[in-house]
This record gives C-alpha cells, structure tokens and sequence, in this order.
C-alpha cells in the first residue's frame, strides 16, 4: 500500500466519512489544509450525503484530481482529455469492485435515503467493506500522480 492510501485508510479508521478519508489524504500534495479538505469532501460520504450514490470514496479520488489535473476555462480539448482520465479512473475502480455506486458496493436495497450517520463501532468496521474502497481509490489516485509525475 502506499503511502496516501495508507493515510487515507488511517482517516477512515478514525471516523471520516469515505469521501473525506481519500480527499484529505492527498491535502499536502493540493496543497490545501486538511480541515478545509475535510470540510469540503464531507457531502460526499455515503454515496453522496448518504443517498448511496456514486461511493464516497470515488468521488473524493474525483476531486483531487480535479484538483490537481483539472481544468478551469472551458477549453473542450483539455475538458476531453479530463474527463478521459475520469472514466479511466473509475473504469479502474469499476474492475476491482464492479461497480462505482455505494448501495451496489454495500448491497443494499434501495430504499428511502436516512441521514442518520452509522455508528462507528467495531462492528461497523467488521461489517463495511469501506476501507476497502477508500484504499483502492487511494491507490488509483497514488498511480496517477506517479504517471503524470
């Protein structure tokens, strides 16, 4: 594992949401504050605010690298080339797990969205598959910074 998955998994641990734990991790190398990467990826737990959406956990990986690849002014090739390492990204995801979308990942029925967070016991981390997540989106991200490094 490396070295961001690996403070990502430790964030996770330690009660931040999925989203939170890969966004933040990667805080010194955007070159933000980790409260302020924590604050901003927080909607994103739980497949969205907990609608078990696109999992939490991609969409942080999502945002750093719009952070640190994205574009800004709209410039149609350089947005093709974005959103081609977007799909690459979750496509990589997708293989490992077969899915991007949390309520497939956790196998839950769809159901009314409660925003009641999950106590986060022992059980809790028995039970998820989270981490799970947040490391292998940990990891993509790690190999992209290397491959454009």
């Amino acid at each position: 594992m490396g070295a961001y998955a690996d403070k990502a998994c430790k964030l996770f641990a330690d009660g931040a949401n999925c989203a939170q734990a890969v966004f933040a991790a990667f805080a010194d190398k955007m070159g933000l504050d980790e409260e302020f990467c924590l604050k901003t990826s927080s909607s994103f737990g739980g497949g969205m605010g907990r609608l078990r959406e696109v999992c939490g956990a991609v969409s942080g990986m999502f945002m750093v690298a719009g952070t640190l690849y994205g574009y800004g002014k709209n410039d149609d090739e350089f947005k093709k080339a974005h959103y081609a390492l977007i799909q690459n990204m979750a496509e990589q995801f997708n293989k490992q797990h077969q899915t991007i979308i949390c309520r497939e990942l956790l196998e839950l029925p769809v159901t009314v969205p409660d925003p009641t967070p999950s106590k986060r016991t022992e059980e809790f981390y028995k039970a998820r598959p989270c981490i799970r997540f947040v490391e292998t989106a940990a990891l993509i991200m790690e190999n992209v910074i290397e491959s454009k490094e």
